[in-house]
C-alpha cells in the first residue's frame, strides 16, 4: 500500500473526480478528509470509503473563503495529527461560452473557485507540511491550461493560472521537502461534463471526437495519476503537469 498511514486531504470531494480520488487514497490505506461544500454529497464520500474498511472525514468548506480553508486544515491535523497529501481539485467550469456575453460576476466566480481557492489551500496546505518537514500536493488543472480552447476562454486562462502556481509554488518548496504538481485532464466522464454539454450526445459526440484515443475518459484513470504523484513513486517528480488527456494536446 503506496500511502500506508498517510493524511491526505481532497478538496471538491463530493464527486466525480474528487471523490474518485479520496476512494483511490483510502483504498492505499490513507486517511482521508473529504472537503466540499454538499454536505450530503460528501457525507456518502466518507461512506463509501468506510464501508471499503478505510478512514475518512468530511469538512464542510468553501475554498473560496479563507477562513474556510484555514479550518479545513485544521480539522485535518485534529483529526490525524498532520497532513502529508492534497488535491486542490475543486474547480468550476463557468456558464456562458462567449468572451463578450460574460459578465463580471463570473469572472469572478471562476477565478475565485479554480484560482484563488487551489492558492489559498496550499497557502495553509504548505503551512502544516513545512512544520512536518515534508509534503505531496496536487492541483487540478486541465488540458485546457496547456492549450487553448475556444468555447472556454475564462476556465483556460484559470486552468493557466492554476499551472503557473503550480510551478512556484513548487520551485519555492522543493528544498522544503514539499513536492508541488498538477494533473491536467480533457474530458472526464462527471456531472461537470454534463453540464457542459447540456447532456446532450451531439456534443458529447464532438468532444469525444477531440480525443484521439477515441473516447472521454473516465474519473479513476484521472485518479490514478493523482495517486502517483501524490505518492513517493513520483519522489524526484515536482513542478511538472501531468496530461491525463487522450491524446488531446499532442495533436
Amino acid at each position: 500500500m503506496i500511502l500506508l498511514d498517510k493524511v491526505a486531504l481532497v478538496t471538491g470531494g463530493t464527486s466525480g473526480i474528487g471523490r474518485a480520488t479520496a476512494i483511490a487514497y483510502a483504498q492505499q490505506q490513507a486517511k482521508v478528509v473529504v472537503v466540499g461544500r454538499r454536505m450530503d454529497e460528501g457525507e456518502e464520500t466518507v461512506r463509501l470509503i468506510k464501508e471499503a474498511g478505510g478512514e475518512a472525514v468530511f469538512v464542510q468548506a468553501d475554498v473560496t473563503k479563507e477562513a474556510d480553508v484555514e479550518a479545513m486544515v485544521d480539522k485535518a491535523v485534529d483529526v490525524f495529527g498532520r497532513l502529508d497529501i492534497a488535491f486542490n481539485n475543486a474547480g468550476t467550469v463557468g456558464e456562458n461560452p462567449s468572451l463578450i456575453e460574460q459578465t463580471e460576476a463570473e469572472y469572478d466566480r471562476t477565478m475565485n473557485v479554480n484560482v484563488k481557492g487551489v492558492w489559498l489551500s496550499m497557502k495553509y496546505e504548505i503551512a502544516q507540511m513545512l512544520k512536518q518537514g515534508n509534503g505531496s500536493i496536487v492541483n487540478m488543472a486541465s488540458a485546457v491550461g496547456i492549450v487553448a480552447f475556444p468555447i472556454q476562454p475564462l476556465y483556460a486562462a484559470s486552468k493557466h493560472a492554476v499551472v503557473g502556481l503550480t510551478k512556484a509554488a513548487a520551485l519555492q518548496y522543493a528544498k522544503a521537502g514539499i513536492r508541488v504538481n498538477a494533473v491536467a485532464p480533457a474530458a472526464i466522464e462527471t456531472d461537470m461534463l454534463e453540464a457542459a454539454t447540456g447532456g446532450q450526445d451531439e456534443a458529447k459526440a464532438y468532444i469525444t471526437g477531440l480525443h484521439p484515443i477515441g473516447r472521454i475518459g473516465t474519473p479513476l484513470e484521472v485518479a490514478n495519476a493523482v495517486l502517483f504523484l501524490s505518492s513517493d513513486l513520483a519522489s524526484f517528480t515536482t513542478g511538472a503537469t501531468l496530461l491525463v488527456d487522450g491524446g488531446f494536446v499532442a495533436q
